[in-house]
């Protein structure tokens, strides 16, 4: 999936410049960075690394498999640092090559994926030149995974921050996995608030009814973690800015004066706000699929709602030009644009009113279910001609069976969890509005996204029933004194809409902007040299693209 394609770039992006303010890498900075006060024993503590396996998290390994494996304390509440602590997981892939730069840290997105997982995928996620010149270090932000986890404790539930392992079988055309970063989308809505409640279309009582339902199932989603969580005041504390404030930590104890960090749609979010704090302290910095740090809760959800209706008439345009299907297949969406389009809704409606059957005569697929299996495949057009192949079965012969494989796929590959979700969200935003605002909202996301709308509206009432609320209102983040920040926006991309990477772009002091001309959810890796060189090329050399450079398709 994260294949890199020859290629060259075109338009503005053909020269670079030196990024004369970008500190060298790691142990070559001269200045050492400060402490923060009160934090000296976080900072000066021993890291004890060992061997662990190239996959299975943090187990240890008695061979020599390139990764090493440590955790780190740090203080559940930064403003009492003698108070309570929890730990912080970070994996290790060693640098290959005779000459090192020090450590790159990267972060996946989410909120809710694990960085552990990300550095066991190396060789896709990463290029060899970074494998070969950084120390490629992968953590598991505060409530997730192999960190001091929030846990919610309910029967048949993966727990948040991980998901259950799965395979699809060898003759499946799937290969890699389909690992969407969530970024402001629930993950995986439950049903009574992805369809719209009788009425609700309306509005009046049937939205009243629809947020009830919401509420009802948000207050439970947080007892659950409550009670099963410890320390207990931890759901009180995984904001991004203490994930920044932990990241800080850890660029520290791994001997770097300077941060040196790769993040992704969410990781974008974290990087920028580690930034802010440490302008000082920033190496060279990448930011993939930017979020916009000025929106609410309820301007991510529109403009994503906005996002996923836009990739997907670009799906159903080039299957019907027959760019997104596999040999011998055909696209069963006729007539233009919007009749194909509204072919995909009915499908949704009609498996709602009566569900597809599969090949398991124990397992049908409803319009949920297709809904859910749309929205992940937008994110990643190179699996469109699937997502083609899927849609055919189920439109010509009623069958549902690929679209359950494909969900099946998107459950064994995990990606954010609704609870760590909104943990991270509901304190990095506040609660906006009231019954009668999340309303207008919700219309005008049903009328701008019809498909997709429902589900992504609703973000203030979930967070609000969630109960543990942040005060911090959005603003833009500018990170003044920080070294040259490179942005890396994707013009077709449905979960941070290229809006939101021209925004972070500008809001930054020392941003800049590198386009990709291309479709689905960030760029590095999924497109092609063009890309992928300006990326390394900043952060191997220092050397930023052009003011106003951009990267075309694959090439």
């Amino acid at each position: 999936m994260l294949a890199v394609l020859s290629g060259v770039c075109l338009g503005a992006g053909t020269g670079a410049v030196p990024a004369a303010a970008a500190p060298a890498a790691g142990a070559a900075a001269a200045a050492k960075a400060a402490v923060p006060e009160g934090l000296e024993s976080f900072y000066n503590q021993t890291v004890e690394w060992y061997d662990c396996g190239a996959t299975g998290g943090m187990e240890e390994s008695a061979d020599k498999t390139g990764f090493q494996c440590a955790k780190v304390t740090v203080p559940l509440d930064y403003s009492q640092p003698e108070g309570e602590t929890i730990e912080i997981a970070m994996k290790k892939h060693v640098a290959t090559g005779s000459v090192r730069q020090g450590s790159l840290f990267a972060n996946p997105g989410g909120p809710g994926d694990s960085g552990v997982e990300m550095v066991e995928r190396n060789e896709i996620e990463f290029s060899p030149d970074l494998n070969k010149s950084y120390d490629i270090i992968g953590f598991d932000p505060r409530g997730i995974g192999e960190s001091t986890p929030i846990t919610c404790a309910v029967a048949g539930e993966t727990p948040a921050g991980g998901a259950a392992q799965g395979a699809m079988g060898a003759e499946d055309p799937l290969s890699g996995s389909i690992r969407p970063d969530a970024a402001g989308v629930d993950p995986e809505p439950p049903e009574d608030t992805e369809i719209p409640a009788a009425g609700a279309a309306a509005g009046g009582a049937g939205f009243k009814a629809l947020i009830d339902e919401i509420t009802k199932n948000y207050k439970q989603k947080e007892a659950d973690c409550a009670a099963s969580t410890k320390p207990a005041g931890l759901l009180d504390h995984v904001d991004t800015v203490s994930v920044a404030r932990d990241l800080d930590v850890l660029r520290a104890l791994s001997g770097d004066e300077k941060l040196n960090y790769l993040g992704f749609s969410y990781g974008t979010y974290l990087g920028a706000h580690y930034a802010e704090l440490f302008p000082a302290n920033t190496g060279r910095m990448v930011f993939d699929g930017a979020l916009d740090p000025s929106l609410s809760l309820g301007q991510r959800g529109a403009g994503q709602a906005q996002g996923f209706e836009s990739s997907l008439r670009t799906y159903v345009e080039q299957c019907q030009a027959g760019l997104a299907v596999r040999e011998g297949q055909r696209c069963p969406l006729t007539g233009d644009t919007d009749a194909g389009v509204q072919q995909i809704r009915d499908l949704i409606t009609s498996a709602n009113q009566s569900p597809l059957t599969t090949t398991d005569p124990n397992v049908t697929v409803d319009g949920s279910t297709v809904r859910v299996v749309v929205n992940r495949l937008l994110y990643s057009s190179e699996y469109w001609s699937l997502l083609t192949y899927a849609l055919d079965q189920a439109i010509t012969q009623q069958d549902g069976s690929y679209i359950q494989v494909l969900q099946g796929q998107v459950a064994a590959d995990g990606g954010s969890g609704a609870p760590t979700f909104y943990a991270v969200s509901c304190l990095d935003i506040p609660v906006q509005g009231d019954m009668a605002s999340w309303e207008r909202q919700y219309q005008q996301n049903l009328q701008n996204s019809p498909t997709f709308g429902a589900s992504l509206s609703n973000q203030d009432a979930r967070c609000q029933a969630w109960g543990h609320n942040g005060t911090r209102e959005p603003a833009p983040i500018h990170a003044k004194g920080a070294a040259p920040i490179l942005v890396v926006g994707t013009t077709g991309d449905p979960a941070t809409p290229y809006a939101w990477s021209q925004a972070m772009a500008e809001q930054l002091e020392s941003g800049r902007l590198l386009t990709w001309e291309g479709n689905g959810h960030t760029a590095y890796g999924r497109s092609g040299t063009c890309i992928h060189s300006a990326v390394d090329g900043y952060l191997l050399n220092g050397t930023m693209p052009e003011p106003g450079a951009t990267c075309r398709g694959n090439e």
